[in-house]
């Protein structure tokens, strides 16, 4: 059985209270890990292990920071297979998933802010008699807090940011899911990371990552993960005038128009309900049609999900893994029940699905499309985070906004039409921090991600980032 540690000060360690948590396999719903059980003295340790560091890192130069980073990122390349092994098997995806996009999404965040950080300015402006200069400095200690259905991606995208603006970091993975984030750990080893300079706590968020935030030294929290969390992160920490990125949850919708490309927008968004077993903040879980094409929509839509094949992770042929615990397994299976008490018609899935061989006890749920639920469902306002959609027609652009608006989330959109005009006017309308057109889950590094509403509250990506890990100075400086 593997026995997952911390990483403090350039070290592997055990938990001070050497106490451990089960880590379960979500395909075969058994044991294969110990995650420590870390608290308040783990956390200190850590902390003040980056404290110790966060002067000599921030005095490096960007091009020594850049060529650490490079060094991580050539590491995950290296190590591509091992870590998509691990993501799999920690988390229940695809292993062709975690191949094709988990793994190498991780190295490219360690290779972008590697050039950002090389490439980074300051800014000036000049007035009447002065110049001003804008410096932005790194903030010392920085907590990165991360979720467990993309681990080691989301881990990576806020740790290389963080660490590129000079900042040290103490990051805390999912218990869930930490094996990808023991395996980098051994990348800050081999890249030479100064001792201390990034700090790896597991455990659970109440006993490790409530600690973390409060802590005095630690100045600025970046969290992705569920909306309560998050709302008691920014309550716990307002006293303290701390900086605090917050992506949380979603309700995203797809908006297809009759004049969309139908085989694209078909295909695409049967992609964009189940990647991943629908466990992305990203995935469009309420489908909005146009009433012209609804049923023939509705059809082929159901056809291409009734032909994704459920099972055993580690098989090339699989689409769709298992959920990533019995806990959420279970609230995906009570909500699909509590849509049909609502009056929603179960379309295709709507049960779980036995595993087989290795995986016969494992955590796997039938892609579930519903329809026949009103915009004000509980299943169309609340997220499910797993492999269930609604379809939902709609009659002209007013009341397709009116559905996509009508949640308190506002993390993205998709919207599929052929009139430029309509995209443009439609997607400055939706409530999203970001609006895909005719596409879906396309990101460029350089742009800011973020959510509004309880979807999230700041930006990161990119040059966001940057100036989310930095504090800006002005400097005004008169001459004659």
């Amino acid at each position: 059985m593997i026995q997952i540690q911390n990483f403090i000060n350039g070290e592997f360690r055990q938990p001070l209270g050497l106490k451990y948590i089960d880590n379960f396999e979500p395909a075969t719903g058994k044991v294969f890990s110990q995650v420590p059980q870390s608290t308040v003295a783990d956390v200190g340790l850590a902390v003040e292990s980056a404290k110790a560091a966060a002067p000599a890192w921030a005095a490096c130069s960007p091009d020594e920071r850049a060529n650490y980073l490079s060094s991580i990122a050539a590491f995950i390349r290296d190590g591509a297979e091992e870590f998509a092994q691990a993501e799999s098997q920690d988390n229940g995806k695809p292993l062709s998933l975690a191949r094709g996009v988990d793994i190498p999404r991780s190295a490219l965040n360690f290779e972008f802010f590697a050039a950002a950080a090389r490439t980074k300015s300051s800014e000036s402006h000049h007035g009447e008699g002065a110049i001003n200069l804008t410096r932005r400095d790194p903030l010392g200690v920085v907590a990165c807090i991360s979720p467990w259905n993309l681990p080691l991606y989301l881990l990576t995208w806020k740790i290389a940011p963080a660490l590129a603006a000079g900042n040290t970091v103490v990051a805390k993975p999912s218990e869930l899911t930490p094996y990808t984030a023991f395996l980098l750990g051994n990348a800050f080893k081999v890249a030479g990371l100064p001792p201390g300079v990034v700090n790896l706590v597991h455990g659970y968020g109440a006993e490790a990552g409530a600690p973390l935030c409060e802590h005095p030294d630690v100045k600025a929290i970046s969290f992705t993960g569920g909306t309560a969390t998050g709302r008691g992160i920014a309550l716990s920490v307002a006293s303290q005038f701390k900086k605090v990125s917050l992506e949380m949850g979603g309700k995203n919708a797809n908006i297809v128009f009759a004049d969309c490309d139908f085989d694209e927008a078909v295909h695409t968004s049967v992609r964009a309900a189940f990647a991943n077993q629908g466990q992305i903040c990203l995935c469009g879980s309420r489908i909005l049609v146009e009433s012209e094409i609804y049923e023939q929509f509705r059809d082929r839509f159901v056809q291409l999900v009734s032909e994704l094949r459920v099972g055993d992770p580690l098989r090339a042929e699989t689409d769709q893994g298992a959920l990533v615990s019995k806990a959420h397994y279970q609230k995906v299976l009570t909500a699909i029940a509590a849509a049909e008490q609502e009056g929603g018609r179960v379309l295709c899935g709507g049960r779980s699905v036995p595993g087989d061989g290795r995986c016969e006890g494992g955590w796997f749920v039938a892609p579930t499309v519903i329809e026949g639920l009103g915009p004000q469902a509980r299943t169309n306002q609340e997220e499910i985070f797993g492999p269930v959609v609604t379809l939902i027609p709609f009659e002209d652009e007013a009341e397709a906004l009116e559905i996509a608006n009508g949640t308190n989330y506002g993390l993205a959109a998709s919207l599929w039409t052929q009139d430029l005009n309509r995209a443009h006017r439609l997607s400055a309308k939706l409530d999203a921090g970001i609006v895909w057109v005719n596409t879906w889950m396309n990101r460029d590094l350089r742009t800011p991600f973020g959510g509004m509403k309880e979807s999230g509250l700041g930006r990161e990506g990119g040059w966001e980032a940057l100036r989310f890990f930095t504090e800006a100075k002005n400097i005004c400086i008169s001459y004659k």
